[in-house]
C-alpha cells in the first residue's frame, strides 16, 4: 500500500490545491473525516469548515471550504466546493463582522426567511473563524 495519495481541492472559480499528500482531514456533516492512503471509496457532503492537508514533507496546509462534496477513490481525494480559500486568505475581521451582523439579525428577526438567512450566515462565519483558529493552533499561536 502506498504512503501517499493525490489530492485536489477545487472551488467553483479555480483549483486551490493539487498535490501529493499523506492525509486529508475534512469536516463532514456528522463530524471530521480523516482520509489516509488506501481509504475505502467514499462520497459525502462537507459542512463549512477547515480542510487540513498533510504533505509528504510533513508540512500541513489548511483551507476553508463553504461546504461541498468529498470524493475518495483508491489513489485520489477530491474536494469540490462552491467556495474554497487558503486559510491565510480568510479575512478574520470580515468573518467577525459577519458573525456579529448575523447574530444581530437573529436578535431582531422579523420572519422565517430572515432567520434562515441569518443562521446560514452565522454558520459560515463561525466556520471561517474555526478555520482560522485551526491554523493558529497549528502554528502554536492559539
Amino acid at each position: 500500500m502506498a504512503n501517499t495519495m493525490k489530492c485536489d481541492i477545487v472551488s467553483a472559480k479555480e483549483s486551490i490545491f493539487a498535490g501529493t499528500v499523506t492525509m486529508v482531514v475534512a469536516h463532514g456533516l456528522q463530524g471530521d473525516l480523516g482520509i489516509l492512503p488506501g481509504h475505502a471509496p467514499l462520497l459525502t457532503q462537507l459542512s463549512p469548515g477547515p480542510v487540513r492537508v498533510l504533505l509528504e514533507n510533513g508540512e500541513e496546509n489548511i483551507y476553508y471550504v463553504s461546504g461541498g462534496v468529498l470524493e475518495v477513490q483508491p489513489t485520489i481525494v477530491t474536494v469540490l466546493a462552491d467556495t474554497a480559500v487558503r486559510a491565510n486568505d480568510v479575512d478574520e475581521a470580515a468573518a467577525i463582522e459577519a458573525r456579529n451582523h448575523a447574530a444581530e439579525t437573529l436578535a431582531n428577526q422579523k420572519g422565517e426567511m430572515d432567520t434562515s438567512a441569518a443562521l446560514a450566515a452565522l454558520a459560515e462565519a463561525a466556520a471561517q473563524l474555526r478555520t482560522l483558529q485551526a491554523m493558529k493552533n497549528r502554528a502554536g499561536r492559539g
